[in-house]
């Protein structure tokens, strides 16, 4: 690839007609391949990349990395590009005509029902233990603004699905967090993290976002709770942290094992020190403590302890709970919540950093070398 002879920002600039436009990240590095030669990859340098294992990529997307975390970097250009993409996707539209009609919509990665009040959101990658990868991103995000669109309901739940995996047939689980097999076998692409994290992950936390309007002044959102089953892993841990009632099984857990991934476990570094202290968070990211859902600690995350055989219960329960006086106020709690916790500049700059080291750890020989000796990777099946 060419070296880069233009700047981030002023690129940004015109690609967003002085950020009068908002332009996602995905088809913002493809603008940018266009439009400025040698800044990020082209379509033709990325589809040779996309066919290679792990192993054999040559890195290029590590420029788009770079390029990201100049604009996040930048306050401006940064909340601008948060902004787009906390915006609903150009295809949700079509998506709640069809569910507000027939109250369920199936996704690829996701399944929506009403439920009362509510609306569960059911994550599905049964093969894969409702892992995350690049076939449930699309659909993730679809159903995230569907539940928050949805007009007749008044909270989301999110759950794992029955899966089909040996071990755990026939049961629900939460979610084992990235494909790591996908991960190996070189099908996830490095935007694959940023669209997830400043997207469907970001929306569970702050809401919709208006085109006219600051996502701290206003946004469409709905308090959410999750339902814990057997264990939340990686990805799915980091999605506890966003929610603002988690009821988990008396023998579930959560693990964030990002050493023996080799990459960073998206906004878990910026939001689990709020629950756990920096000192246990430390533990379960670079040591890999496991926290059990109904230990001291893990109850510092989890707000209700049921048993496994009780869960539709609690969850109904939970729906009418929070629900029977109403939530007018849940939207403006939350965002008091956020003007304390997390503003959105203080995430901007976490995943500009998040950009550029992420990019770093995606195509680092320690990955390959992790996944071998921790996962099998080499031997697993598609």
């Amino acid at each position: 690839m060419a070296q880069p002879t233009h700047a981030p920002l002023a690129a940004y600039d015109a690609l967003t007609a002085g950020r009068t436009r908002f332009v996602r990240v995905d088809e913002l590095c493809r603008l940018a391949a266009e439009r400025f030669a040698g800044l990020v990859p082209g379509a033709t340098e990325l589809e040779a990349e996309a066919g290679r294992a792990q192993r054999d990529k040559q890195g290029l997307e590590k420029a788009q990395g770079a390029f990201l975390a100049a604009v996040l970097s930048d306050p401006a250009a940064g909340r601008h590009l948060c902004h787009a993409m906390l915006l609903p996707l150009a295809d949700s539209g079509k998506h709640l005509a069809q569910f507000e009609a027939q109250g369920e919509l199936s996704l690829a990665g996701a399944h929506l029902k009403r439920q009362g009040k509510a609306v569960v959101l059911t994550m599905r990658n049964p093969r894969y233990l409702n892992a995350e990868d690049e076939s449930t991103l699309e659909g993730m995000e679809i159903a995230v603004d569907v539940a928050l669109l949805d007009r007749k309901s008044e909270l989301c739940v999110l759950r794992g699905d029955t899966v089909t995996h040996t071990k755990h047939a026939g049961h629900r689980v939460f979610g084992a967090g990235i494909n790591l097999t996908h991960l190996y076998q070189g099908k996830i692409r490095f935007l694959w993290y940023l669209i997830r994290d400043l997207g469907f992950v970001n929306k569970l936390y702050r809401g919709l976002a208006l085109p006219d309007a600051s996502p701290e002044e206003n946004c469409i959102e709905k308090p959410w709770v999750a339902a814990v089953e057997r264990f939340a892993i990686g990805g799915h841990c980091q999605m506890l942290p966003t929610m603002d009632y988690v009821i988990a099984a008396e023998d579930a857990y959560m693990t964030l094992p990002a050493r023996k991934e080799g990459i960073i476990p998206g906004a878990a570094n910026l939001r689990l020190p709020r629950f756990v202290g920096a000192r246990i968070a430390r533990q379960a990211i670079l040591a890999e403590r496991r926290l059990d859902c109904a230990s001291p600690e893990g109850r510092m995350i989890c707000d209700d302890i049921v048993h496994a055989s009780g869960m539709d219960q609690a969850i109904e329960r939970t729906i009418d709970h929070l629900t029977n006086s109403g939530v007018v106020s849940a939207a403006g709690n939350r965002r008091a919540f956020r003007a304390g916790e997390e503003p959105l500049d203080t995430f901007r700059r976490y995943m500009a950093v998040y950009a550029r080291e992420q990019a770093q750890c995606h195509f680092s020989p320690a990955l390959i070398a992790n996944l071998e000796r921790h996962w099998d990777a080499a031997n697993r099946k598609l």
